[in-house]
C-alpha cells in the first residue's frame, strides 16, 4: 500500500483526492489537511510516502510546508508531489528548491494522478509536460548560473554525461540507449550524482545542472 496525505485549502477539492484515492487499490489515505501547519502536524505523525501539496494555501503555503516536512525527523521517506495550476508558474521553480519531487496540474486525468503517486512512492521525479516545458522557459531566464550551487569539478566525465541527459528530462532506459550504457550503469550513475551533489532525487538533479550552468537550454 502507498501511504498518501492530501494536502488542499478547498474542501470540495480535497474531499475529491480522498475519495479517488480511497476507492483505488493500492492506495491508502492516512490524513488531510486544509493549510501549511496542518500538514506538517500531519505528515511529522503519519509519515506518508507521499504528500499531494497544494501550493497556495492559508497561514502557511505549499512551500514552506514542503521545506519543513522534508527537513523533519523521520520523514527522509517522504515524497512531495505539488498540485499546481496554469497561473503558477513562478512558483514551480521555488518548489522544487524546496525539494518538491514532482508537480501535476489540478485538472489532470485521474488515472495519470494515480500514476503520479506511484512514480513518485518509487523514488522517481515527475514533471507533467507542460509543467517541464515552463519550468525550462524559466531556466532558460536565468542571467547568470547559480554562484552558491555546488560546482561540477567533482564529477567524472560520464557522470557529467548522465547529469545532461537528466537535465533533459530523459529517462533512465532512454540515456542508456543514447549513450550506449547498460541499464544498471546508468541507474549507479544516477545514484552517485544523488550522493555527490546532495539531491533527493531526479527533479533536483535538473535544477542543479541548470543552475550552476553544467547545462544551459537551448534559446
Amino acid at each position: 500500500m502507498t501511504t498518501v496525505a492530501v494536502v488542499d485549502d478547498q474542501a470540495l477539492v480535497r474531499s475529491g483526492f480522498v475519495l479517488l484515492l480511497r476507492s483505488s487499490p493500492g492506495m491508502d489515505v492516512v490524513g488531510e489537511a486544509a493549510d501549511g501547519l496542518e500538514a506538517v502536524e500531519l505528515c511529522t505523525r503519519s509519515r506518508p510516502e507521499v504528500v499531494l501539496m497544494d501550493i497556495r494555501m492559508p497561514r502557511m503555503d505549499g512551500l514552506e510546508a514542503t521545506r519543513r516536512i522534508l527537513a523533519a525527523p523521520g520523514c527522509d521517506g517522504t515524497r512531495v508531489l505539488v498540485l499546481t495550476t496554469f497561473d503558477e508558474d513562478a512558483l514551480v521553480l521555488e518548489a522544487l528548491r524546496a525539494g518538491a519531487s514532482g508537480f501535476i496540474l489540478k485538472d489532470t486525468e485521474p488515472q495519470h494522478l494515480l500514476d503520479a503517486i506511484r512514480v513518485v512512492a518509487g523514488g522517481d521525479a515527475l514533471l507533467a509536460p507542460s509543467v517541464t516545458r515552463r519550468l525550462v522557459e524559466r531556466l532558460i531566464a536565468l542571467p547568470e548560473p547559480d554562484s552558491g550551487a555546488v560546482p561540477a569539478d567533482g564529477l567524472t566525465e560520464r557522470e557529467r554525461e548522465v547529469l545532461l541527459a537528466v537535465a533533459r528530462g530523459l529517462s533512465n532506459q532512454e540515456i542508456a540507449a543514447e549513450l550506449h550504457l547498460g541499464y544498471g550503469t546508468v541507474k549507479t550513475h544516477v545514484s552517485h550524482l544523488l550522493s555527490k551533489l546532495g539531491s533527493r532525487d531526479r527533479a533536483q538533479l535538473v535544477v542543479y545542472a541548470y543552475e550552476s550552468g553544467a547545462a544551459r537550454p537551448a534559446r
